[in-house]
């Protein structure tokens, strides 16, 4: 008999796009399973939505001003339209150092200005509206700057988060509205304290959901256009871009990037005898294999037949080696026959090769895995001469 919680598991899958199953919830829970060229593709949506957003609010924050200027007295909008002026810096520099497109650590800092500037303009705004009495068009007015809060967790809908992202983002919110009701702790209404904050956790809740919508089909059409749809790693389409991506940022960091070009020996004999069902099998058991081996930072692209490349970031020769030493240990998979499925593997590394590019990475880890296809199978070629060659 399932449990409540496979039953509750089950059902929240059900409404998710046909492609997901309950083992992939938790990646709309954490960020940490998620492949590089997804993060790269939230990365994308975050930074360009956040810039959307910091452009229109740059129009509408100091339009604000005129309508301050009506309502309150000299001092008073003097101090608001100061407060504006530093929001606005704050978004300028938003668009100016956050670029369209980079990495996911970029789309963190990009909308963490985007929720603080406000949030920390809210409570500034709040001090000052405080000690001034207020009547008539006045007092309206500073009601509508208590709504801000309520705006910016609506906002939180607008971005593809795991839900521990939006909560975290969330809180930055609900900490701005509780240090204004500490602050203001003797002239405070705690009846529309109260309710504005269950106002704020009911929309920061529907927020979260909506983020996780947004992620959920993301990953979906990710899924679709850049796995292979047999065995469900990267294409070789979305794997020369993962290389590019990857090797940039070996670059930018200077560090270690090793390719693992993996050529199955005598594959084509699987579908010649037992079929290409039999064939199509084998080469799934394989890629499972393979990507319970790796890490999850790794990346499998199927290059195209029997062929795969993997990816390995932060990693030098000496780790591939073993890396790779590790998966052949473990099995790659067995031939219809019963025999283990061998492979003809090349290794290349950025810094122990001195490659020039990624391109010229790739051409060197594909020579090496012809070279030992040529010594004959089975083998892991890492080296420029015989000595750095071992049989896998």
């Amino acid at each position: 008999m399932p449990s409540v919680i496979d039953r509750l598991l089950n059902r929240l899958a059900s409404l998710l796009p046909g492609e997901f199953d309950r083992n992939d919830l938790k990646q709309l829970v954490d960020p940490q399973g998620h492949s590089f060229l997804l993060s790269q593709c939230r990365a994308t949506l975050i930074l360009r939505r956040a810039r959307l957003i910091a452009l229109l609010c740059l129009v509408l924050i100091p339009l604000w001003s005129l309508i301050d200027l009506m309502a309150f007295t000299y001092p008073l909008w003097i101090g608001l339209a100061t407060f504006r002026l530093v929001a606005c810096a704050g978004l300028v520099c938003l668009l100016l150092f956050c670029r369209a497109s980079g990495t996911l650590f970029d789309a963190y800092r990009a909308i963490a200005a985007l929720f603080v500037i406000p949030a920390v303009f809210h409570f500034a705004s709040q001090m000052l509206l405080t000690a001034y009495p207020h009547a008539e068009v006045a007092a309206v007015l500073v009601s509508g700057y208590a709504v801000l809060p309520v705006v910016l967790m609506a906002g939180l809908a607008l971005f593809p988060l795991t839900l521990s992202e939006s909560l975290v983002v969330a809180l930055v919110v609900l900490v701005a509205q509780a240090l204004v009701g500490y602050v203001s702790w003797e002239t405070l209404n705690w009846p529309d304290f109260v309710g504005n904050a269950w106002l704020l956790l009911l929309i920061a809740a529907v927020a979260a959901l909506a983020g996780m919508s947004q992620l959920a089909f993301t990953m979906a059409l990710a899924r679709q256009t850049i796995r292979d749809p047999l065995t469900g790693v990267f294409s070789r389409g979305s794997g020369e871009e993962i290389l590019q991506l990857q090797w940039n940022v070996s670059r930018r960091n200077d560090t270690g990037l090793a390719l693992a070009f993996i050529d199955l020996d005598h594959f084509s004999s699987i579908n010649d005898t037992w079929g290409h069902e039999a064939g199509n099998q084998v080469m799934c058991e394989c890629t499972r294999n393979m990507l319970a081996s790796l890490r999850s930072s790794d990346s499998v692209l199927r290059w195209g037949g029997n062929a795969f490349v993997v990816v390995m970031p932060d990693t030098d020769m000496k780790q591939a080696r073993r890396a790779m030493e590790r998966l052949v240990q473990r099995g790659l998979a067995l031939r219809p026959d019963g025999q283990p499925l061998t492979a003809s593997i090349g290794l290349a590394e950025r810094c122990f090769d001195f490659a020039e590019s990624h391109l010229g990475l790739l051409e060197m880890a594909c020579t090496r895995m012809r070279r030992a296809k040529a010594e004959g199978r089975n083998r892991l070629s890492f080296g420029a001469d015989a000595e750095g060659e071992g049989a896998a």
